[in-house]
């Protein structure tokens, strides 16, 4: 693969296990990894992270484009960010109504052992990334 030049733009390519939700150009790109948050311009250094829950923003000029995006990996390489997700919908798509009732359930579910209270802290953790990405959506 030859080396992309530093003036051209970023792709970024959304992949599910059922589509490619996006494969777009920006200027800048900021990803959800489990410990943080990156931000990813042209040149950046190659690197594979895993993601957590919440949002993926891509720049372009002064426009912004916003997904929710449900862990997974991401690579860049190439001045191409490829993320691979579970699960990934447009931040105005997000139903926060269902993300709030999944809350306040994962919230009082009483679980009994460790499997079970991994399952609940995950829900817990992906409702309320949906919740704000979808509140501030809105």
């Amino acid at each position: 693969m030859s080396e992309a030049s530093p003036t051209s733009q970023l792709r970024c390519i959304v992949v599910t296990p059922e589509e490619t939700v996006l494969d777009a150009t920006a200027d800048f790109i900021a990803i959800p990894l489990f410990d943080g948050e990156l931000g990813v311009g042209r040149g950046h250094s190659p690197m594979i992270g895993r993601l957590g829950y919440g949002e993926l923003r891509l720049r372009t000029g002064s426009e912004s484009d916003r997904y929710y995006v449900d862990g997974g990996f991401v690579q860049v390489v190439d001045n191409v960010v490829s993320v691979l997700t579970n699960r990934s919908l447009k931040a105005s798509a997000v139903d926060t109504v269902s993300a709030s009732e999944q809350l306040a359930e994962a919230l009082t579910r009483k679980v009994g052992g460790e499997e079970a209270l991994a399952i609940r802290d995950r829900q817990i953790s992906q409702s309320r990334a949906q919740l704000r990405v979808g509140l501030n959506s809105k």
